[in-house]
């Protein structure tokens, strides 16, 4: 029993990424494009899990009460502030680590949103451990294709003697593009927007 619960919540948290969690997969992609290298995504991964674990655990536990109004705009606002940081080369490591921090409280709120219903009759610590283990492996699914394909992009642009300009014809454009749908998200997360455009 025990085991099936836990591996219900899994299920539920991995399907909460993929293939139902668009504006988290688009975040999950910036974070990875905003890394500067494997120190610099894994002080990212590391802050952003340990931020959204922390917020969908005080949520459940009845500790915060975030309104869904608030929190659902922001996450897709987090997409935004993350995907412009990418384009703007100068801004430090630290600093990004820091945002990614902050917008993973945010991330975990969202994600609190989705669980509370399916806890009601369910264990409480199996179904968080379960949550959140299927959330982190559906970040790894995400950043492991992210990774493959940003390899390849590479890889085709040294081979054809252009390797120095992956930033400027891959990173560059996919940041972009990221932004793009998270304004898109954003408006349609706002109350006054929401009204004429479709719910991302």
């Amino acid at each position: 029993m025990w085991l099936d619960n836990l591996l219900a919540f899994t299920e539920l948290g991995f399907r909460h990424i993929v293939p139902l969690g668009l504006d988290h997969v688009l975040f999950i992609a910036a974070m990875y494009l905003a890394a500067t290298g494997w120190r610099s995504l894994i002080l990212q991964v590391t802050a952003f899990t340990l931020a959204h674990t922390l917020s969908l655990a005080l949520t459940v536990l009845g500790v915060i009460e975030p309104p869904a109004g608030i929190v659902e705009p922001l996450i897709a606002a987090s997409i935004v502030v993350v995907a412009v940081t990418i384009m703007v080369r100068r801004v430090p490591t630290s600093w990004k680590t820091s945002i990614i921090l902050i917008f993973g409280l945010l991330h975990g709120l969202g994600f609190a949103g989705v669980i509370r219903g399916y806890l009601e009759g369910a264990e409480l610590v199996t179904g968080l451990i379960g949550f959140n283990l299927g959330v982190e492996l559906g970040q790894l699914a995400v950043l492991a294709v992210v990774a493959a394909a940003a390899t390849a992009i590479r890889l085709a642009l040294t081979a054809a003697g252009n390797g120095a300009a992956y930033r400027k014809l891959a990173v560059i454009p996919a940041a972009f593009v990221i932004a793009a749908i998270g304004t898109l998200m954003l408006l349609s997360r706002l109350p006054v927007a929401g009204d004429y455009l479709p719910e991302l």
